[in-house]
C-alpha cells in the first residue's frame, strides 16, 4: 500500500546554498505518514483517542539527490508487512521531475497511552492494512 502527498520546498527548509536541510526529510516522511494514516480512515488523533500512541522506534535515511528552493517534492509512504508489535513504513521523497531525493525505512512501535508499555497495534489498523496489502496483489 502506498500514500503520497506533494508540497513546495519553502525558504526556511533550506540552507545558504538553497538546498534543503537534512534533518526536513525526516519532516517530510513524517508528512507522509500521516496521509497514510488519514487515509486509511484511521487518524493518529483516533488511535490516540483509543488508548495507544505511536512513537518512532528508529529512522533510517540515505540522501540521493538534493531537493532545492522552488521544487516540488512527493514524500511516499509504503507498508509491505501487516504490523504485530511493529509497523516498518518504507519512505522516499522525489522532486517534481521524479529523481529520487532521500529513501529509508521508519519502524513505529505501540504503547498504551496510560502506562506507557509496549502494546501491539490496535486490532482496526491491523485489519484495515490486511486488508490494503491483499487488495494490491
Amino acid at each position: 500500500m502506498e500514500f503520497k502527498t506533494s508540497f513546495p520546498i519553502r525558504y526556511y527548509e533550506t540552507d545558504q546554498m538553497g538546498i534543503v536541510h537534512h534533518s526536513n526529510y525526516i519532516r517530510f516522511f513524517e508528512c507522509a505518514r500521516n496521509v497514510m494514516m488519514d487515509t486509511l480512515g484511521y487518524p493518529i488523533q483516533q488511535c490516540e483517542a483509543d488508548g495507544v500512541t505511536i512513537p518512532v522506534v528508529s529512522v533510517d535515511c540515505h540522501y540521493k539527490h538534493p531537493a532545492k528552493m522552488g521544487d516540488t517534492v512527493t514524500a511516499v509512504a509504503r507498508i509491505e508487512k501487516t504490523p504485530m508489535a511493529k509497523l516498518v513504513v518504507q519512505q522516499t521523497v522525489y522532486n517534481q521531475d521524479g529523481v529520487l531525493c532521500a529513501e529509508g525505512t521508519v519502524i513505529l512501535g505501540f504503547l498504551n497511552k496510560e502506562t506507557g508499555h509496549p502494546t501491539r497495534c490496535p486490532e482496526k489498523l491491523v485489519s484495515i492494512i490486511e486488508k490494503g496489502i491483499s487488495e494490491e496483489k
